[in-house]
């Protein structure tokens, strides 16, 4: 009697186990696929700075570190604005990359310009709400 028990118990956790995983993977079937290939072509088009151009002398190395950790330090920015690509050359600050919110692209852009000054900043942030 005790095994027919734990085995019925033993079923039905298996099965409801399986059920939760199919669940959890029909959720994840509705998402689309993250691809960020089209941004990957239009950063390498010619005339672009892309991250491989970041200079690697002290003062455009200095620039970019600073400016990360700017971007890095404001916890209100998500983690698409945390990862966005800061390139230095000579003294000039190019960003790329998708932000979740106009607000987001405006707060970055602000820190970037107070620590690059705003003549010294190209932004290529661009809203991405669809994340």
């Amino acid at each position: 009697m005790k095994k027919t028990v734990a085995r019925t118990l033993l079923t039905q956790f298996f099965l409801l186990g399986s059920f939760g995983v199919l669940w959890g993977q029909q959720d994840n079937a509705s998402q689309a696929p993250p691809d960020n290939s089209k941004v990957n072509r239009r950063d390498r088009s010619q005339g672009e700075p892309t991250a491989d151009q970041q200079k690697e002398n002290t003062s455009d190395r200095q620039l970019a570190a600073q400016i990360r950790r700017a971007v890095v330090k404001d916890k209100s920015l998500s983690s698409r604005a945390h990862n966005i690509k800061i390139i230095a050359q000579n003294g000039t600050v190019t960003l790329k990359g998708p932000v979740k919110s106009e607000q987001e692209k405006e707060a970055i852009e602000g820190k970037v310009a107070e620590i690059a000054g705003a003549d010294k900043v190209t932004s290529e942030l661009q809203v991405d709400s669809t994340q």
